[in-house]
């Protein structure tokens, strides 16, 4: 099933244009939505789950149009918001019988087999009896994971579900989505360009509510090859940099030292060497181009 969005625009009260006319079309599989924290990622999100309504345009996921048939989306929807719920003191377990039963799964033989399939995918099984109040944000975010598959959805929304964890949560969280993503539609909103990278076979930059690139990892850094340059240089220096190449990145070295990550399609200047181009590349430049334009007046 393909989700369509068509024209799709939001401005919320305060004059911010959070969704900007935008169109996109996602298939199967995970697909992610990269941009800056403020870029609309969260409105979008809300705004396709049914949690809000747009101004103008339309969203259709298969033959179900969403904007006027909310409930359709919602019977095989899996949202996983920003911030997720407060936990009672109850078990996983208890937890989401309580939540299938929400769901509509009357019978208890068939909601104890479907408990037990979600905390074998999320490896939460083994603290299937442990209050989920006392569980670590990366086991909490695993819950929200496992809540949201009792309905067997065919289309997955999780917005930012990596930010916060340390790493060996985030990378246990990021197998699981990997694991449920393989035959639904999966939209992940992230800012963190390496969880796009490790994870998605199709993905977007957003910012200011625009789609500014709809691409693949690996066609997106092949589009740049040859186009990567880097240079050592003293911190001071940077603000003359920036004046003259197109500084993509910066990071410290041990003495203190800059290296610099610039785009252009020529050796900048003799000192550069060339640089196989990375995914956060991709991600600068469209940002980098994004900017507004300075304009000075004769």
């Amino acid at each position: 099933m393909k989700l369509v969005i068509e024209n799709l625009t939001k401005t919320y009260k305060n004059g911010v244009k959070a969704i900007d006319n935008l169109s996109i079309e996602i298939g199967t599989g995970m697909f992610g939505l990269l941009g800056p924290n403020g870029a609309g990622k969260s409105s979008l999100m809300r705004t396709i789950a049914t949690l809000q309504s747009p101004d103008s345009g339309s969203i259709t996921f298969g033959d179900i149009n969403v904007l006027e048939d909310n409930m359709s989306l919602r019977k095989i929807l899996g949202y996983l918001p920003q911030s997720f719920g407060v936990y009672p003191k109850m078990s996983a377990e208890d937890l989401l019988d309580y939540f299938a039963t929400l769901k509509g799964i009357s019978d208890k033989s068939e909601r104890n087999a479907i408990v037990k399939e979600v905390l074998e995918i999320t490896n939460l099984y083994d603290v299937r009896r442990k209050h989920v109040a006392g569980y670590s944000g990366g086991m909490k975010q695993r819950f929200g994971i496992a809540q949201l598959l009792l309905n067997n959805p065919k289309l997955i929304i999780v917005d930012e579900p990596t930010a916060g964890l340390d790493p060996a949560e985030r990378h246990r969280f990021l197998n699981v989505l990997r694991e449920v993503g393989t035959n639904c539609t999966v939209i992940f909103s992230t800012h963190i360009v390496e969880d796009v990278k490790e994870l998605c076979n199709e993905m977007a930059i957003l910012n200011g509510g625009r789609i500014l690139k709809h691409t693949t990892p690996q066609e997106a850094t092949a589009a740049i090859e040859g186009a990567i340059w880097t240079k050592t240089i003293q911190r001071d220096e940077l603000e003359a940099q920036e004046k003259m190449y197109t500084i993509l990145s910066s990071n410290y070295n041990q003495d203190n030292t800059l290296n610099i990550r610039v785009f252009s399609d020529e050796k900048p200047s003799r000192e550069f060497v060339q640089a196989s181009p990375q995914l956060d590349d991709v991600y600068f430049i469209a940002l980098k181009q994004d900017e507004p334009k300075l304009i000075v007046s004769d």
